[in-house]
């Protein structure tokens, strides 16, 4: 366990797209050879009243920087981030196993089949612990930035209004993941009970979804981080000194 651990907390962040092949993989989904173009997804997404917001952020006056004109190197902030990434990796491993100790257990004990209930509940839990961790981050980064040149804190501004516009449909589309994972449970519980008792060891299938939907979330998690990664570039002392 400590090695699965270690490996979730050194991942190499997955971009979206990334993260989208993985959900087509487990679900047995078609990938469309190209979407939309992001230009045109944003056109829909945004209505006059955001438009006009995100419109002065770009181009409005903003107030003079009420500190020295640049953001003070704030260790604490990255050290968080990091904190709160590898907790978040760490928890979805950890309460992960955890789960699906407590399945196998429950199955032993009452000789009932496997049931997706208490995995969805986890899904959920860790889905809603990542939305609060990176809105706390990213707020705290945003205020950091609304501090520093008045290209910066546009920045902030125009982040500000980006997670207000985008979060909601964020939040819808990665809603529906733990019923797709519902469903990939489904086919690995009749595929195992298709190749008859005993010619596998049973529940088998239990150990290849609980890794299915570890690498769901940290998947999820990567998409969730990369705003922050975003902002954090932007208060990188190299960055300040081209500003």
């Amino acid at each position: 366990m400590s090695g699965r651990v270690a490996e979730a907390r050194h991942r190499t962040p997955v971009p979206g797209p990334a993260f989208t092949r993985l959900l087509a993989r487990v679900t047995g989904a078609e990938l469309p050879a190209s979407g939309p173009a992001l230009s045109g997804r944003l056109g829909q997404w945004f209505d006059w009243n955001r438009a006009v917001v995100l419109s002065r952020a770009l181009d409005g006056r903003l107030p003079a920087p009420a500190g020295d004109g640049a953001p003070a190197a704030d260790d604490d902030a990255t050290a968080a981030c990091a904190r709160a990434r590898e907790m978040q990796a760490s928890a979805i491993v950890d309460e992960g196993a955890a789960a699906l100790a407590r399945v196998r257990e429950r199955c032993a004990s009452s000789g009932e089949a496997p049931d997706y209930a208490p995995f969805r509940q986890f899904h959920l839990a860790r889905q809603r612990s990542m939305q609060a961790a990176t809105g706390q981050l990213r707020g705290r980064l945003r205020d950091q930035l609304a501090h520093g040149p008045a290209d910066l804190a546009r920045l902030a501004e125009v982040d500000a209004v980006m997670e207000l516009t985008l979060s909601p449909r964020e939040q819808a589309l990665l809603s529906g993941v733990p019923a797709m994972l519902g469903e990939h449970f489904e086919r690995l519980r009749l595929a195992q009970a298709s190749t008859g008792a005993g010619s596998v060891p049973a529940h088998t299938w239990l150990d290849a979804f609980s890794r299915d939907m570890q690498a769901v979330l940290l998947a999820e998690l990567d998409v969730r981080f990369q705003p922050i990664q975003a902002l954090l570039a932007a208060l990188d002392p190299q960055t300040l000194r081209k500003t």
